[in-house]
């Protein structure tokens, strides 16, 4: 069987209408409970997808980056499940839920697409998951450049780098001069 290259997920979005929206560093996209009216695309900045718990505590879900969707799951429920907080000022593309789910209901190349975009989505996470679990900096790392064919990232990029593998920025330099040693 031959694979036929298809259009992504985010071309398909973006041949709908969508509307641009700012917002300020700590501005509420919206909270949990709020009933599901859009989905969002980061075009720039960071958007934090968060779970507060009763006890005040808060977990990240999702760290939303520019080129990145939101909440994609929130497509398939009513109403919002966590927050999202901007954590810097960000713009994001909102597109109407409805003519997404529209779009996907009548174009199987559509869902297809967004289906191979969710399955690189969860082999990430996945994959963070695993770094997570991992309790040395070397490992997190050789676990990290495996999944990357061996690169580092561009020299001005080491900083997002340790904080994807949940490491201080020193613990990765001094594993980074030890592997130069």
């Amino acid at each position: 069987m031959i694979a036929i290259m298809s259009r992504d997920f985010f071309s398909y979005l973006f041949s709908l209408p969508g509307i641009s929206r700012k917002f300020s560093r700590g501005q509420l996209v919206f909270d949990r409970n709020d009933p599901v009216k859009s989905l969002f695309v980061v075009e720039s900045g960071e958007v934090h997808l968060l779970r507060r718990q009763e006890d005040g505590a808060e977990f990240i879900l999702q760290r939303a980056t520019a080129g990145t969707v939101l909440a994609e799951a929130s497509l398939t429920t009513p109403r919002y499940h966590c927050s999202a907080v901007a954590m810097n000022n960000a713009v994001m593309t909102a597109f109407s839920r409805s003519d997404v789910l529209k779009m996907i209901e009548e174009d199987s190349e559509v869902a297809m697409a967004l289906a191979m975009h969710l399955g690189r989505e969860v082999r990430n996470m996945r994959l963070k998951a695993e770094i997570a679990s991992l309790r040395k900096v070397s490992e997190r790392l050789d676990a990290w450049l495996a999944w990357n064919d061996g690169k580092l990232p561009d020299k001005g990029k080491k900083g997002l780098l340790a904080q994807e593998l949940g490491v201080s920025r020193e613990a990765l330099y001094r594993e980074l001069a030890n592997r130069r040693n």
